[in-house]
């Protein structure tokens, strides 16, 4: 839960002069989320998200609004940045960088069924092909760099176990060279907290601000390890396959992909095993603020090093 920067509603009603959307009714803090400030904004013209960038850097913000703009504009369920009366999305409130975007409808499935993962997979293989024309550019600001810079700063908290599990996989995913893999727009985030659900009928996707240009797989990966795994953190294979299958009904995989799929599962699971991880034993002040518990991608990450090279039907499910 996170709120590191307060904001009043006698503050926000001035900066909302900046803009063409009513006058402010109710402020209200988000609590979701890690990385940024948000709250809930209704004026008189309707309903809102205000984002204060807690991390990201002004230079790299336009990059993620105009992607949500472009995805918008193709008839993606993502928010639509709102331009202020300067024609811009990106604007400064209390010191920080912050932006407008519409609040969209639904609310999130947290214990999905197969069908659910299907139209999870669809979106996603829409999202892979309308960012094909997205001109913007941004690398993985948490991929491989990161994880290896990183990864040294947890290991005075970890048992020995996990000491080794961490050095080994950096070095395993340093190993690999992926090259041949189609790359593109990604989301990568997306969780199930970060879909919208009306029914079977996704109402939104959101959380666009670790997006980036990187391999599409990598993002199918962190998708599955989220929506397709049990309570015992091993893939569930019928929610995998309906996924994966409804993702390549829009767009299917190549045969590089499929050799690489094993990977790419231990890949997203590290990732995110080394951000939980950081942001468990070295957070930074914040108020209303929560660490995810990073012992879940611990054992996501454990049953892929252990299922890698064997013919576990997770392992099969995108040939």
């Amino acid at each position: 839960m996170s709120v590191f920067t307060r904001v009043t509603a006698e503050q926000l009603s001035e900066w909302l002069k900046g803009y063409s959307v009513g006058h402010l009714s109710e402020l209200k803090g988000i609590l979701a989320g890690i990385e940024n400030t948000n709250y809930f904004v209704t004026t008189t013209n309707g309903r809102y998200v205000l984002t204060l960038f807690e991390k990201l850097k002004p230079a790299e913000l336009p990059f993620y609004l105009e992607l949500m703009a472009h995805l918008s504009n193709h008839g993606l369920p993502c928010p639509k940045p709102i331009a202020n009366l300067d024609n811009s999305f990106l604007g400064h409130l209390n010191g920080k960088p912050a932006a407008l975007v519409t609040c969209l409808d639904g609310a999130p499935v947290m214990t999905p069924g197969p069908e659910q993962c299907a139209r999870v997979g669809e979106v996603l293989a829409d999202l892979h092909l309308a960012g094909r024309s997205y001109r913007g550019h941004l690398d993985n600001l948490r991929g491989p760099k990161w994880w290896t810079a990183t990864a040294p700063e947890l290991l005075p908290f970890l048992s020995d176990t996990n000491k080794a599990m961490l050095t080994g996989e950096v070095a395993f995913q340093a190993s690999h060279r992926l090259d041949d893999l189609p790359r593109g727009v990604v989301h990568a985030d997306l969780f199930r907290d970060n879909v919208l659900f009306h029914g079977e009928v996704i109402g939104g996707v959101i959380d666009f601000y670790f997006a980036c240009i990187d391999v599409l797989l990598y993002d199918v990966a962190i998708t599955v390890n989220d929506w397709c795994t049990t309570e015992d953190c091993e893939l569930d294979p019928v929610r995998t396959r309906a996924l994966l299958d409804a993702y390549r009904g829009t767009r299917d995989f190549t045969e590089a992909e499929r050799r690489a799929w094993p990977v790419m599962l231990r890949a997203g699971a590290l990732r995110f095993w080394v951000s939980r991880l950081y942001d468990f034993h070295l957070p930074r002040p914040g108020d209303l603020t929560h660490a995810h518990d990073p012992v879940r991608f611990e054992r996501i990450l454990r049953h892929h090093v252990e299922s890698t090279g064997l013919t576990g039907p997770h392992l099969r499910l995108v040939a």
